[in-house]
């Protein structure tokens, strides 16, 4: 069983800029995606941004395109660097990782983290 631990969250003036990262251990095989989904209260759980096991691959949501950026690392690590953070950014952010028929839905996505909490500020 992989176990997947989020850290990085905070609070933040709307502008700033916060680093997430998902650390993997105990993992049984290689997933092809790890990805990071965020919910707010009373909202769906939301796709954000995902990347392929080679890291050469990356997809964005259009609300995050060009402010945030995905990455993982040779030890199974993944990161998302969140620049000109908005608002509308706030939720709990999860780390996820599978092999998805599709990159943007939760459901193919076999583990998950316990959330880190994103709060920006006007």
């Amino acid at each position: 069983q992989v176990q997947l631990v989020e850290s990085g969250g905070g609070l933040v003036q709307a502008g700033g800029s916060l680093r997430l990262s998902c650390a993997a251990s105990g993992r049984t095989f290689s997933p092809y995606y790890m990805g990071w989904f965020r919910q707010a209260p009373g909202k769906e759980r939301e796709f954000v941004a995902t990347i392929s096991r080679s890291g050469g691959s990356t997809y964005y949501a259009d609300s995050v395109k060009g402010r945030f950026t995905i990455s993982r690392d040779n030890a199974w690590n993944m990161y998302l660097q969140m620049n000109s953070l908005k608002p509308e950014d706030t939720a709990v952010y999860y780390c996820a990782a599978g092999n998805p028929g599709s990159i943007y839905n939760t459901g193919g996505y076999t583990y998950w983290g316990q959330g880190t909490q994103v709060t920006v500020s006007s």
